[in-house]
């Protein structure tokens, strides 16, 4: 699939991508990032996550610590194995078995987000009329425990049911993260789609490059993002493949509730639709 190129907009303005409905009239499923994306799970997570990151740290003889924020920024669109790894390796500690850690975290970061979310009426309306036309799955670099916890926290059951979430750290033969595009071409073949049948929704470029390496179409999406962060991110976004950028579910929904329609000039909406 080619990825439209974006059109310049006046100086210092977010670029403005071009998505052609034929684009859009395709898509039989949304398959939905969780983490910061479907629920504002990212900081509170990373609350949990920090003490388990600092402890892992300090056990492996590395005497650098992580605020939550800083690890954050280092982590953001990744799993616990990935940046744990990375981390050690860029230390100097290639060598170092990280699967009690892993286990450890999720259990901490699980129970924290099982207690501290809650259901964002909004995003559930969208994606209630967006559930009409197109099937709606998860492709998520997040273990499916914690997926669970927060999907019953915020009222996304239903929306979205176990047997249509698929992990990086669990559904694949060999655990990796995004932005391997590994767990959305699982995704897409579990679904029995074309990766253009399923248009992927990010908030993270890490995720944004797992989709478009799998062939899906992406829109990136910065409703948990936090404000003084929304420009950098939505340009990052562009420039990691995103066909455009919108700020909530209801302007998706909007936008390809539109083009599935056929309404007349849908193609002028999702040109506009990053800001």
């Amino acid at each position: 699939m080619t990825i439209p190129s974006a059109t310049p907009s006046p100086k210092g303005a977010h670029l403005v991508p071009t998505v052609p409905p034929t684009l859009i009239e395709p898509v039989q499923y949304l398959l939905c990032d969780a983490d910061g994306n479907l629920f504002p799970s990212e900081e509170p997570a990373f609350d949990a996550s920090t003490e388990v990151t600092n402890a892992f740290l300090a056990s492996v003889g590395i005497d650098r610590r992580y605020t939550a924020d800083e690890l954050r920024h280092a982590a953001t669109g990744r799993n616990f194995r990935s940046t744990a790894l990375t981390l050690a390796a860029e230390a100097g500690v290639p060598d170092v078995d990280v699967e009690p850690w892993v286990a450890e975290e999720r259990r901490a970061v699980t129970e924290h987000l099982g207690t501290t979310l809650r259901p964002h009426g909004p995003t559930l309306d969208a994606l209630g009329a967006l559930a009409g036309p197109l099937q709606l799955a998860a492709v998520s670099s997040s273990a499916l425990s914690r997926l669970a916890a927060c999907f019953t926290a915020t009222g996304l059951d239903e929306l979205i049911p176990p047997a249509r979430r698929y992990s990086a750290e669990d559904s694949l033969p060999v655990p990796t993260s995004k932005p391997d595009p590994a767990v959305y071409r699982h995704a897409c073949a579990a679904l029995g789609i074309a990766p253009e049948q399923g248009l992927a929704v990010e908030d993270a470029v890490a995720g944004v490059r797992s989709a478009v390496g799998a062939g899906c179409p992406t829109v990136g999406n910065l409703l948990f993002v936090l404000p003084e962060e929304r420009a950098a991110r939505a340009e990052a976004l562009l420039a990691a493949g995103a066909l455009t950028v919108v700020e909530s579910w209801q302007e998706l929904a909007d936008l390809v509730l539109a083009v599935l329609a056929g309404r007349p000039h849908a193609d002028d909406a999702l040109t506009g639709a990053a800001r």
